[in-house]
C-alpha cells in the first residue's frame, strides 16, 4: 500500500430541507388552520479515526465529498426527513485543517473519536410553527439553511512512541529491522527510506513500544531541502527522540548539533522531548577503539543526555537501548495528564 499523509478535500454539508405552507382540510373541520410541516435538517460532514487504516490513500480518490439534503416538510405538521450524513474515516493522528486559513479545525486521535467538519443547514419551520392568537392563519414558511462548503487540508502524524533522528546512512533502517518486525530497505545509498516506517518492539511478552523511522534528514531540512521536511510532521506526537550517529561521522558531536538546529526549525517544542543518542556502526571498530569510547562520547555530547553505542548490524547494545527506550516512555506516560 502506497504511504499518503497529505490530502486536500472539499466537503459540503447538506441544505435544510423548506418548510411548507399548507392547510387542514377535514370533512367537518370548515376551518383546519394550517398544517405545514418543517423541513428536515441537512446532513452533516464527520471525520472519524479508524484504527485499521494506515494512510490517506482512500482519501485521494475523492475531490468532493457530500452529505444529503434534508427532505421538505409535509401536510399534516409532518417533518421531511433529515438528510444522510457522511463520513470520512481516516488513520489515528489524523489533523484536519482549513485549507485557506490554515487553521485546525480538529484532530481525531483514537480509534473510534469523531468530529464534525461541516455541519448541515437547519430545515425551514413550516406554516403551522408560526400559528398564534394574533396569526390564526400564518402563510409564510421558512426555506432550509444552506450547508457548509470547506476545503480542507488532512495530514497523518504517525502516532509511535520513539522517533528515531539522523542522517541519511545513519542506521536508523537497519536498527528498526533488528528490533522489530518491519522490513524497511536497507542499502548503500541516501535516502533509503522514503516513507514513514512503523516498527513494533517488544521488550518482553507485555511490554512493547512503537518507533517510527523516518526519511534521513540533511542540512537545512527545514526549509525543504531532501525529504526529511515532508515527514517531520510524524515526529511531533512522539515521548522519545532517539539520534543516531554513526560512529564513522567526522564530527559527532557537529552532526548532533546540526541535527537538534533542524528539529528546532521546524517545531521548537520538540527540543522538550526526552532524547537518546545511540552510536551506531560499532562494530567497525577495532577493541582497542571500543575502549576509547567513553572519551570520544565525553568530548562530543552532553553529560544530561544517555550516550548507548550499538550495532544493529551484530546485536550489539540493542538490548540495552530497548530497555532504556522503554523506560523512558513508560516514564513519559506516567506523566501525562489524565483527563478528568
Amino acid at each position: 500500500m502506497k504511504f499518503l499523509d497529505q490530502v486536500d478535500l472539499k466537503v459540503s454539508s447538506g441544505d435544510g430541507g423548506k418548510g411548507i405552507v399548507a392547510w387542514r382540510k377535514e370533512k367537518f373541520v370548515p376551518k383546519g388552520g394550517p398544517s405545514g410541516g418543517d423541513g428536515g435538517d441537512g446532513g452533516s460532514v464527520y471525520v472519524e479515526a479508524d484504527e485499521n487504516l494506515y494512510t490517506l490513500m482512500d482519501l485521494s480518490h475523492n475531490t468532493h465529498v457530500f452529505a444529503g439534503d434534508g427532505e421538505p416538510g409535509g401536510r399534516r405538521k409532518q417533518t421531511g426527513a433529515s438528510g444522510e450524513d457522511e463520513v470520512i474515516r481516516v488513520p489515528p493522528g489524523t489533523v484536519v485543517k482549513d485549507k485557506l486559513t490554515g487553521q485546525m479545525v480538529g484532530e481525531v486521535v483514537e480509534s473510534g473519536q469523531r468530529i464534525v467538519v461541516a455541519e448541515g443547514g437547519e430545515g425551514g419551520r413550516g406554516n403551522a410553527f408560526f400559528k398564534s392568537s394574533t396569526n390564526q392563519t400564518p402563510r409564510h414558511a421558512e426555506p432550509g439553511e444552506a450547508g457548509e462548503e470547506r476545503e480542507l487540508t488532512f495530514e497523518l502524524k504517525l502516532m509511535a512512541d520513539v522517533g528515531l533522528v539522523g542522517f541519511p546512512n545513519a542506521g536508523k533502517s537497519t536498527l528498526v529491522s533488528a528490533v522489530s518486525a518491519a522490513e524497511p530497505e536497507v542499502a548503500d545509498y541516501p535516502f533509503t527510506t522514503i516513507t514513514p516506517q512503523l516498527g513494533m518492539v517488544y521488550v518482553s511478552e507485555f511490554e512493547t513500544f512503537v518507533m517510527a523511522d523516518i526519511p534521513g534528514i540533511i542540512e537545512d531540512a527545514h526549509e525543504g531541502k531532501g525529504l526529511g521536511l515532508q515527514f517531520l510532521r510524524h515526529i511531533e506526537r512522539t515521548s522519545v527522540l532517539l539520534f543516531v550517529i554513526p560512529i564513522t561521522s567526522s564530527d559527532l558531536g557537529g552532526e548532533y548539533e546540526q541535527l537538534l538546529h533542524e528539529l528546532e526549525a521546524h517545531e521548537a517544542d520538540l527540543l522538550d522531548q526526552p532524547r537518546v543518542i545511540a552510536l551506531s556502526k560499532i562494530d567497525i571498530l577495532a577493541p582497542d577503539e571500543r575502549e576509547l569510547l567513553p572519551d570520544v562520547v565525553a568530548d562530543a555530547f552532553p553529560d544530561e543526555v544517555p550516550i548507548l553505542p550499538i550495532s544493529a548490524v551484530a546485536d550489539v547494545g540493542i538490548d540495552q537501548l530497548k530497555y532504556t527506550l522503554f523506560d523512558m516512555v513508560s516514564a513519559t506516560k506516567s506523566t501525562e495528564p489524565v483527563d478528568a
